[in-house]
């Protein structure tokens, strides 16, 4: 629903003055200030020291950044920090999971360990694509701050760290009542004339003029209490959010799909259309006979020519409907045990929504007799070819001549039937997770030197999947097979034979035909059900040597150690209904097929920190970190990680530390046990295949037929149009248990400095490299092809089947691509990290933050054999999602001394190019957020702000729909697609 902003901001204002009001009226309970902490443990390892210093560099977000952003989405805000890039957020609609996860180093979310206070997180669904930590799960309000560490940390976590670690640090010493709320709003205006002009001119509906839109409220009830004085606390919380949806019609430049590059954009789109497709595909075109290709007109046909434009009913934001609520407790047992719990639950649902189903061409035949063709249409397709209606188009034999051998072969006609359930209205994923995570503990000391952790850990998620609207191959084919009954009335063929009583034709080929009967009759919903289960038993103790005599005599302090033992158990269940599991969804693209499978690992791990000088000069410390984890897995697996680690700090304001860690990611359950099922890739065109291009004329195949003959085409099939009208092809995919552990290596260096003679700098800058060696993922299908074409050998040819005329996305024809040890990823590049604070007299203080990554290498190999990829600084072909060689985020605010906070962000993104066929370069997007937040009182802050303040637009291109994470012609989750983001917000302790 669309909303003025202005009314929505008044909205928001009024409530939240409202409670302003009214909060001076209410108890106040004092709230004591935290005590000092000396010595904290920093993500990376386990061991505590002091002064809050990292040897491995660690990016910190606070709280306070969450709110100065206005985001309610934890994803949104991490995906500001150069570090992490696009996955699974609510800017997806096709191949959603529901969930929202993060990528570190574009390494993918699976190699992306998530914990919370140290502990990690559950997969966050069952579904395919769901592997990663799903931060809906994650009270914003509770969070303290979060810390980002990327690099193979699996030494000090296990598996799963190969890209790093983002670790959540809750608040659980809350003390009070406070109560958070905020309102936001996107606002775009429709100015982009370009793009006006392009959809009008194909007469598609465009969207125009201001709109205001995507409305999140969010509300936010934290409650904390100490314990027997002081001995303990209890701090609950309860959240609630709702998000409202946001269409692809609702913005001018993502009002049609766009096809071709850049200044020579075109509206593309689906040949599934509504007023129906009826065509042979050239498969009828031969010495003898001419093919067809009509669209229905009234009771007749004319030539098809108009695709259907399916965009502007996918959602460019997904409605998502969110509760989380939970309590952590801790309570000192006596003084060398503390006892704590950790609860957590949230139920998030959300759906994803595309353009309606249809018969996607699950047909290859009709019976010329059926009633419901008009005269007219029955010569188009059966007369014409001098078949009568006692046959079938299949009964026509086409002969074909190749030109180049002179050869003459013969095949069956055929008669392909494309049209949109647009009657039925647009398909709906309605996900639903509901999770439950649990963390029960002991921590103490046993003695001036060692204390201990021990903890049990149990997290489960259970989806409900409900897909809308979709249509069942079985009853089109059904309802498409249709003669006359005893009375003249169609009826279908199932009827009279008595194999489908309940069949109700499909009456296609009349304008308004369609009855809600048939609709009834054909529509599909598909169920799934599924849970992630995760139990935990870790312990470890950690000790201070010094007391022992472990000490170079060189250091004021000694070696500290860590010791544990970690057993964790997972198992993954996903459990599709019959019409899921037999691919009988016309909309689905193939079977979705049940997963079943559980795996278990037992490991023993260890840290030690040795000073080796301190206190000298040049030589204010130098230290060394080991860190070393034994895994033993239930697949006969094991692994071995370590990580070492020096830093040094010659001078009070200069530190230099460097680190190699080796990390391993064993392979998840679905990478394991998912079975082989048929799924679709995009394709721009078969290489093996003729097409008629926008000037009417017929391009030859790219490849010639020799190359061709190795991946299946035959002479009479070769140049046949075998290209998917919808760009996308059939493909085999699924697990394999003969998967080994992904390797990486690890290796960073760099500083510290904070010069003397500027006080209140600090900057940091650490070079990475980071390889992965038998990277866990499928060869692409079309490299599959290409490499078969061009080589013919066996590995690839063997996994190519075609169909009867060639193809490879009608029926079973497929390319066989399952999840394979492949090559590698390299990426490699410098963080940079700056502070600058100071003060301006009577006016308050700045401070000013900056951080950036300036990416030199992210290279992959896809297979033994392949060439490197270069992906740094470029997008498109298999480097997939825009990677920018610079990002930064540059955070200026200034805290006056009138309770007023102003924050403005300077978000910059560089340019890349495009590596696919359509040369769409994007160029560098800069983004400027204003934001204030203003204390009413001690108790009560107002916050505002405008994020995107200039409405900046998203680059455009044709191919970002070839990409999981692409919608609306450009990336949602890169750039921000939807225009200006004001939100107002208040929080308020009691």
């Amino acid at each position: 629903m669309k909303k003025n902003l202005l009314s929505v901001a008044v909205k928001g204002a009024l409530g939240l003055t409202t409670a302003a009001i009214m909060i001076p009226a209410m108890p106040v309970f004092a709230q004591e200030d935290a005590e000092a902490v000396e010595e904290v443990v920093v993500t990376g390892s386990r061991i505590e020291r002091a002064n809050d210093i990292s040897v491995s560099p660690v990016t910190s977000v606070s709280a306070e950044d969450l709110k100065v952003t206005g985001v309610v989405r934890v994803e949104d805000l991490l995906s500001d920090l150069p570090q992490v890039a696009a996955t699974q957020d609510a800017g997806q609609a096709n191949g959603s999971t529901g969930t929202a996860t993060i990528s570190l180093r574009r390494l993918g979310s699976q190699r992306t360990l998530v914990l919370i206070d140290g502990r990690r997180m559950p997969t966050g669904s069952p579904l395919e694509d769901g592997s990663g930590a799903d931060l809906n799960q994650i009270p914003g309000a509770l969070v303290e701050r979060v810390e980002v560490l990327t690099g193979g940390s699996s030494a000090t976590y296990g598996s799963d760290a190969i890209a790093g670690v983002v670790n959540f640090i809750m608040m659980d010493d809350f003390e009070g009542v406070r109560f958070e709320t905020q309102t936001s709003v996107y606002q775009h205006n429709n100015d982009n004339s370009s793009m006006q002009r392009l959809v009008e001119s194909y007469d598609f509906d465009v969207a125009d003029g201001n709109v205001t839109d995507g409305e999140t409220n969010d509300f936010s009830l934290i409650l904390g209490a100490n314990l027997d004085n002081g001995r303990g606390n209890v701090t609950a919380y309860a959240n609630y959010r709702k998000i409202d949806p946001v269409l692809q019609s609702d913005r001018d430049y993502s009002s049609c799909t766009l096809k071709g590059s850049p200044g020579s954009f075109e509206c593309g789109g689906s040949s599934t259309v509504p007023w129906g497709r009826v065509t042979d595909f050239g498969v009828n075109s031969g010495d003898n006979t001419d093919g067809f290709d009509y669209s229905v007109d009234g009771t007749g046909f004319t030539e098809y020519t108009r695709p259907y434009n399916y965009g502007p009913l996918n959602y460019f934001q997904r409605p998502d409907e969110r509760w989380t609520m939970g309590a952590f407790a801790h309570y000192d047992i006596n003084d060398n045990t503390e006892a704590y719990v950790q609860l957590m639950y949230a139920d998030d649902r959300t759906v994803a929504q595309i353009a309606p189903s249809g018969a996607f061409f699950v047909t290859d035949d009709l019976y010329c007799g059926n009633p419901l063709l008009s005269d007219e249409q029955f010569e188009a397709v059966c007369g014409v070819y001098g078949l009568t209606k006692d046959n079938y188009v299949s009964d026509l034999v086409v002969q074909r001549t190749n030109e180049n051998t002179g050869e003459i072969s013969e095949h069956n006609g055929a008669l392909y039937i494309g049209r949109r359930n647009v009657e039925g209205g647009p398909r709906q994923d309605d996900l639903r997770h509901t999770t439950f995570r649990g963390v029960f503990g002991l921590r103490g000391d046993i003695n001036d030197d060692w204390n201990y952790d021990v903890y049990y850990q149990h997290s489960e998620v259970s989806l409900e999947q409900t897909y809308l609207n979709d249509m069942s191959s079985t009853h089109i084919r059904r309802a498409l097979d249709v003669r006359e009954d005893e009375n003249g009335n169609p009826v279908c063929q199932s009827v009279l034979d008595g194999s489908d009583p309940s069949c109700v034709p499909w009456n296609i080929f009349q304008e308004g035909g369609v009855t809600q009967e048939a609709i009834d009759y054909l529509v599909l919903p598909l169920y799934a059900r599924g849970t992630t289960e995760q139990e935990i038993i870790s312990g470890y103790i950690t000790g201070d040597l010094t007391s022992y005599g472990w000490k170079l005599p060189s250091a004021d302090n000694g070696i500290a150690i860590v010791m544990g033992l970690e057993s964790r158990r997972e198992n993954l269940k996903y459990s599709p209904d019959a019409g899921f599991q037999s691919g009988d969804g016309a909309g689905q693209g193939g079977p979705t097929l049940p997963v079943d499978g559980s795996l278990s690992v037992k490991e023993v791990f260890g840290e030690m920190n040795i000073p080796i000088a301190s206190g000298m000069t040049a030589i204010e410390y130098l230290g060394l970190e080991l860190a070393y984890r034994y895994s033993d897995y239930s697949t006969d697996e094991q692994t071995n990680t370590y990580k070492v680690a020096a830093d040094w700090q010659p001078t009070d304001n200069l530190k230099v530390r460097g680190s190699f860690q080796s990390a391993t990611r064993h392979a998840n359950i679905r990478e394991l046990y998912r079975p082989q099922a048929i799924s679709l890739f995009d394709m721009t065109e078969d290489p093996c295949g003729s097409r008629t291009n926008s000037d009417g004329v017929i391009e030859e195949p790219t490849a010639s037929l020799e190359a061709c003959m190795n991946s299946g085409i035959t002479a009479s099939t070769y140049g046949n149009e075998i290209d998917s009208p919808a760009g996308q092809y059939n493909y085999v995919g699924g697990g394999n248990q003969e998967l080994v552990p992904e390797e990486s290596e690890t290796f960073s260096i760099g500083f510290v400095y904070s010069p003397s003679f500027v006080d209140g700098l600090t900057v940091s800058a650490d070079y990475f490299n980071i390889t992965v060696e038998d990277a866990i993922a499928n060869i692409q299908p079309e490299t599959i092809l290409n490499k078969c074409i061009e080589t013919g050998e066996d590995r690839f040819c063997d996994s190519v089947s075609r169909g009867d005329n060639g193809n490879l996305w009608i029926g079973e024809a497929a390319i066989t691509a399952i999840d394979v040890n492949i090559g590698y990823f390299e990426t490699e590049g410098i963080d940079i990290n700056t502070n600058y604070g100071f003060d301006v007299g009577s006016y308050g203080a700045v401070d000013m933050n900056l951080i950036a990554t300036y990416l030199t290498k992210w290279d992959q190999k896809e297979f033994e054999g392949e060439p490197v990829e270069e992906c740094a600084g470029n997008w498109g072909g298999s480097c997939g999602t825009p990677t920018p060689e610079f990002s930064s985020t540059l955070r200026t605010t200034w805290s006056t001394p009138w309770s007023l906070d102003l924050v403005a962000t300077w978000r910059h993104i560089g340019g890349v190019k495009d590596l696919g066929a359509n040369n769409a370069d994007f160029e560098s997007v800069n983004y400027l957020d204003l934001a204030a937040s203003w204390g009413l009182s001690e108790k009560v802050t107002v916050r505002g702000g405008i994020n995107n303040i200039f409405d900046k637009e998203p680059p455009l291109t044709a191919d970002a729909g070839s990409s999981i994470y692409g919608n609306g012609n450009t990336f949602p989750g890169v750039y921000d697609a939807l225009g200006r983001y004001a939100f107002l917000g208040l929080t308020a302790d009691f």
